[in-house]
């Protein structure tokens, strides 16, 4: 088959199978297994397509009609510019969320200490750090894999020089036995101060120690009884702790800025982002808990995204 002919079998094969954006997720399937890029189509159409990378591409939109994620199947996602990996043990990078991390660059400054709360990928957080100077980075995340994926994303994107102790993935971890898991939980007590970032294995706040001028976090803020009614990509294939938010979507909004007055700067800001109908509750837990100039940003369609507010100085 030529490309142009397998793109459209595949372009065909998804649209069948209910996938919304048919053509554009045949196309990237096929420029990811034939290393080509969108001109390819419209330039080289009539190109054959090698026997193996013909199988390949049949074998990955099989994949996609059973609705596995498209980004677990090429291991990738953008975000801020930039390229994250990813995996099934963290959520997929989302556009909404860089409307977080631009809320929070508005209010960066060089030699700030950030704290990521509930990092995953590390998506929010080494973002942040590509796009300022001289800023130290804590990641905290309850799962293990996840912090594996985010050290890799931290060792290409920001490079391995900067991650506070060397590079320590789930693997070297193990093998690095108790000392290992020491070195980790230091991390998050040390101040540097030299651009370097660092991941934590923490329930919270569990093993987080000392001041942070920033605290952000894309907490789990679904109902747990809308689980069940997500798109089968979300509530098969992305780590459900990542998701569940508890009853009514703020447990972790609760615990978190009950907890982070401690480990805020006075005139330290946290910021959140939050469901589309979550600005006036997660708003009125920060005024609850004394914080100051709580502000709602929106997302692209309108809709409350990004929760913020300043810690009082007392």
């Amino acid at each position: 088959m030529t490309y142009g002919e397998l793109y459209r079998w595949g372009e065909r094969e998804l649209l069948s199978a209910g996938i919304g954006e048919s053509g554009l997720e045949a196309r990237l399937l096929l420029e990811y297994v034939c290393g080509t890029n969108r001109n390819d189509l419209l330039v080289h159409g009539d190109r054959i397509v090698e026997d193996d990378r013909q199988t390949l591409y049949g074998n990955l939109v099989g994949k996609r009609r059973d609705r596995i994620p498209l980004q677990h199947l090429t291991g990738e996602q953008e975000f801020m510019g930039l390229t994250f990996l990813v995996n099934e043990h963290v959520l997929i990078p989302r556009q909404d969320t860089e409307i977080l991390v631009e809320e929070v660059l508005r209010n960066l400054h060089d030699g700030m200490r950030v704290l990521d709360m509930g990092t995953g990928s590390g998506c929010i957080l080494i973002s942040l750090l590509h796009y300022s100077n001289h800023c130290e980075g804590v990641g905290t995340d309850i799962s293990e894999e996840a912090l594996a994926v985010a050290e890799k994303n931290a060792e290409r994107l920001l490079g391995r020089e900067r991650i506070a102790g060397g590079l320590q993935t789930a693997r070297s971890a193990g093998e690095a036995g108790e000392h290992g898991e020491a070195d980790r939980e230091r991390g998050a007590l040390e101040r540097t101060d030299d651009g370097s970032i660092r991941f934590v294995r923490s329930d919270l706040f569990e093993k987080i120690s000392g001041k942070f001028d920033i605290i952000v976090s894309n907490p789990p803020y679904i109902r747990s009884d809308v689980i069940g009614t997500l798109m089968p990509e979300v509530r098969e294939h992305e780590p459900l702790q990542a998701l569940d938010g508890g009853a009514d979507g703020l447990d972790f909004y609760r615990r978190i800025i009950r907890e982070s007055r401690k480990y805020l700067s006075g005139g330290g800001m946290l910021f959140f982002e939050i469901g589309y109908d979550q600005g006036e509750a997660v708003s009125s837990l920060l005024d609850e808990n004394r914080f100051l100039e709580v502000q709602v940003a929106k997302d692209y369609a309108g809709l409350d995204r990004v929760v913020y507010g300043t810690r009082r100085f007392d």
